[in-house]
């Protein structure tokens, strides 16, 4: 008995359990999702329908395929810096100001799980039930992480950071209201006086962008050398070289730790030696450089205040099996200055305060 349904045209009108039905019809099939296809597929699944839900179907299925799927049209707005999914239904995005809910269709949970294991699966990495997370940089920059359900509640968990799509100058940040006028003079002379200097903040509050403005306004003739857990700084400057850390495969092998690349970036003759975010044991070969005739060294890392630098150094250090006192000489006489961001919880970034460091 053929089943009329109203004539529907958007992605979200069209029923779970009918586009389930196209989908297996399609795949056993092996045909694409066509409008020829998924009109055939309809008809042999005894539903009627007009123009508008074939190309509905169509769109839904394509969208599945390619891209990420419902997130695409978030992907390409301007100013989206964030998109967090919680489960089915609930779709997060910070355009800059905060989080804001979004009333976007992205299925049901096997629709979201389709998505994660499919971008991973892009991205060269496995997500299923054994690993059922995962953190990846996709083809066109963005950092894609995905927690599958059940160890996610309500649903599976992405959430995707989009990369800036241009870089700012000091200018712009000024205009932003993000740094006043005597705060870029006085970036401009930690640049021109070549000392090492970290970006402190927390997550979002512009560490990446603030970085990318400085680094493109270094001299033309230094030879940057950038070591990132993810590509993320893009400066506008014409030598750049970027080094990329790798996790281990599925297998647990071929790691490549940023520790190893800093090692390796020394042997590259840096004029600045960059890494995005120290994190980890490698903040020691980092201080061993700074200390050892690289100037200009820079970087980004996470902490609540400038005070509380050198005790995240400390921690970090420790990680390496490098005690307190030794940490505390190394930052002292490699790092002249931190500059620390803060974010208010209305999303506006700025630049909280720049501290000197001294021997206690």
């Amino acid at each position: 008995m053929l089943t009329p349904l109203a004539n529907r045209t958007t992605i979200a009108d069209v029923p779970a359990d009918l586009l389930d039905r196209v989908r297996t019809t399609l795949a056993l099939t092996g045909a694409a999702p066509t409008p020829t296809n998924v009109a055939a597929a309809l008809r042999a699944d005894g539903t009627v329908c007009g123009d508008a839900m074939v190309l509905a179907v169509v769109t839904a299925l394509r969208r599945e395929a390619l891209g990420a799927g419902p997130l695409d049209s978030l992907l390409a707005e301007p100013g989206v810096t964030d998109i967090l999914v919680n489960g089915p239904g609930e779709v997060y995005i910070d355009r800059g100001h905060g989080l804001e809910l979004v009333p976007i269709h992205t299925g049901d949970e096997p629709s979201i799980r389709r998505l994660a294991t499919r971008l991973a699966a892009a991205a060269g990495r496995r997500l299923d039930d054994s690993t059922p997370y995962v953190d990846v940089r996709l083809s066109d920059g963005t950092r894609f992480h995905a927690v599958l359900a059940p160890i996610a509640s309500p649903g599976t968990c992405l959430s995707l950071r989009v990369p800036a799509r241009r870089i700012f100058t000091l200018e712009d940040l000024i205009t932003a209201g993000a740094l006043p006028e005597a705060g870029a003079t006085i970036l401009q002379d930690l640049l021109d006086s070549r000392v090492a200097f970290l970006i402190s903040g927390g997550t979002g509050t512009g560490k990446t962008t603030l970085l990318n403005s400085l680094l493109s306004l270094t001299d033309p003739a230094d030879r940057l050398v950038l070591v990132e857990d993810a590509s993320e700084l893009h400066p506008a400057h014409p030598h750049v070289v970027r080094l990329e850390a790798r996790p281990p495969n599925v297998e647990g092998s071929g790691e490549i730790s940023l520790r190893d690349l800093v090692r390796q970036a020394l042997r590259m003759r840096p004029d600045r030696l960059v890494v995005g975010e120290v994190r980890g044991p490698e903040v020691v070969d980092l201080l061993i450089a700074l200390n050892t005739g690289h100037e200009g060294g820079c970087g980004t890392i996470h902490a609540n205040s400038a005070a509380d630098v050198p005790a995240r150094l400390e921690a970090l250090g420790a990680l390496a099996g490098l005690p307190q006192q030794a940490i505390h000489s190394q930052a002292a006489s490699a790092l002249h200055a931190v500059i620390h961001l803060t974010r208010t919880p209305t999303g506006h970034r700025r630049i909280a305060e720049i501290h000197t460091l001294t021997r206690s």
